[in-house]
């Protein structure tokens, strides 16, 4: 029987090696030279910065979210009357105003809402779309932003229905810049710079236009819970004496989302839900116990097949 083992004499020996170390390094020069190709043909690739806010409200404002191309937004939110108004009223719960609202992505980057409020009896519009997102990679973009105009329709009757009454008379005008940056997983913060214009004032002591400066900020606490807060401090000109006085409003709350929803739960001195009315005309102090409770509640449906970012 034929012996299977094969013997190498020591010159055999040094030759297979150093053929199996020419083979190897041709190998290994071949691969990176692969890798070096592939990395010069791929592109760098940027990565968006998403969810700042769980919503597209921080809480009374709007936030720097928006729906994505053919999502539905139907939102109903809540307020009730004041806390400090005693066990006769129940606490406010006896008393509620009511917004509710329908919001849509026409793009990825622009959405519209219409919505109706029993404050006021009012119909109010608006358009929001973004202008920067935060991002990392190929493009660096600390910071994201927004802007968002929108329209307010008071249709109360007027008081005085012996002088002619126009019509642009019961339009406001809102004008926001919304800045907001993620900062990582449990923190985002948010400036809104805002312009409001109301046609017809109560009083000539009262201005047609007002600026204030919104601040607000979510922590996240679980996966599917946040601490939110937003403030809005309203500049007011010099020597200003309105009919009415008003306060800076101030909203605290939770975002809870479960599913499909988004609830949020908030105590505000405000009673309006759009920027008209909590911006402009917030008679509540929260020193006084002037407080509402309050919530938001969004439902979203998919009425067409998202675009590809």
């Amino acid at each position: 029987m034929v012996n299977p083992i094969i013997n190498f004499s020591p010159m055999g020996t040094r030759l297979f090696s150093f053929i199996f170390a020419a083979l190897l390094s041709s190998v290994n020069a071949f691969g990176q030279d692969l890798e070096d190709l592939l990395n010069s043909e791929m592109k760098p690739t940027t990565d968006y910065t998403t969810a700042t806010f769980k919503s597209t409200r921080v809480l009374n404002g709007h936030s720097i979210e928006r729906m994505q191309h053919g999502q539905l937004d139907f939102r109903i939110s809540h307020r009730f009357g004041l806390l400090n108004s005693g066990a006769y009223n129940l606490w406010g719960l006896d008393q509620a105003n009511i917004h509710f609202s329908l919001e849509y992505g026409i793009t990825n980057w622009l959405m519209f809402g219409v919505g109706r409020g029993s404050y006021e009896k009012a119909y109010d519009g608006f358009i929001k779309f973004s202008i920067l997102r935060q991002s990392k990679g190929a493009v660096t973009m600390p910071v994201s932003l927004s802007y968002v105009t929108s329209i307010y329709d008071n249709t109360l009757n007027p008081l005085n229905t012996q002088k002619t009454n126009f019509y642009s008379s019961r339009l406001s005008f809102v004008q926001q810049i919304l800045i907001a940056r993620k900062f990582n997983d449990y923190l985002s913060l948010q400036i809104s710079p805002t312009f409001l214009h109301d046609n017809l004032v109560p009083t000539v002591m009262d201005t047609n236009d007002k600026c204030a400066l919104g601040v607000g900020g979510r922590v996240k606490i679980t996966k599917r819970v946040t601490v939110n807060a937003e403030y809005y401090y309203i500049i007011h000109p010099p020597r200003y004496t309105p009919s009415v006085q008003t306060y800076n409003p101030l909203a605290l709350g939770f975002d809870i989302e479960t599913g499909g929803h988004v609830f949020q739960i908030i105590f505000t001195n405000s009673l309006a839900m759009v920027e008209k009315g909590f911006i402009g005309e917030t008679t509540g102090r929260w020193l006084k116990g002037d407080i509402h409770l309050g919530f938001n509640i969004s439902r979203v449906f998919t009425l067409d097949k998202p675009k590809k970012q």
